[in-house]
């Protein structure tokens, strides 16, 4: 019996800190604070796509310079395919 008595008292105990500090997690993300987090997200995921596109631009740019794609001749062989 005692020993029921004592689970039960910790458990009782673990649950009233749970639900403290589940209420002062809960007042403390205002609306207002997701927003920004949320925000300051989207502009960490934006600058990384331009950046990601800028590179994927440059390294383009390299290869074709590379394998001689870029000559006037491939450009207008090029669009002529694209445009079929």
């Amino acid at each position: 019996m005692i020993k029921r008595v004592f689970w039960m008292s910790i458990g009782v105990a673990i649950g009233v800190i749970a639900v403290r500090r589940v209420s002062e997690a809960k007042a403390s993300l205002s609306q207002a604070r997701i927003n920004r987090a949320v925000d300051s997200a989207a502009g960490v995921v934006q600058g990384f796509a331009e950046a990601l596109r800028e590179g994927m631009g440059q390294r383009e740019g390299e290869l074709r310079a590379a394998l001689g794609l870029d000559t006037p001749e491939n450009i207008t062989e090029t669009l002529r395919s694209m445009r079929r």
